[in-house]
């Protein structure tokens, strides 16, 4: 996997700014579980995502990559409107993005 990707995280993630998050976009580069400093065990992921920038980046364990897509486009970080379903019918609000950008910190 090399290139600039959209990815989607099993589970929820916390950024610097203090926010969670469940998708990063970025730079990818697939690096080995020596990367940090150990060395894991059959039973744990060997291999990692390092997704932004060298100097801003998140790491993902390999196991926890859900779906990845390969795009140039950066997605938009702003508010985006999502939908509930529910006994009242649909509902339409605002939310703001779950997509984290490394570079932008």
């Amino acid at each position: 996997m090399k290139g600039r990707h959209l990815i989607t995280t099993d589970a929820w993630f916390y950024a610097p700014d203090g926010k969670k998050y469940r998708a990063v976009y970025g730079d990818v580069e697939i690096v080995e579980d020596t990367f940090l400093g150990i060395k894991t065990n059959r039973g744990s992921t060997n291999w990692y995502a390092k997704v932004g920038s060298n100097k801003e980046y998140v790491i993902i364990a390999g196991c926890q990559i859900h779906y990845a897509i390969r795009t140039d486009t950066p997605p938009s970080i702003s508010e985006v409107v999502d939908v509930s379903y529910g006994e009242n019918g649909i509902r339409e609000f605002n939310r703001p993005t779950e997509i984290y950008m490394p570079e932008l910190f």
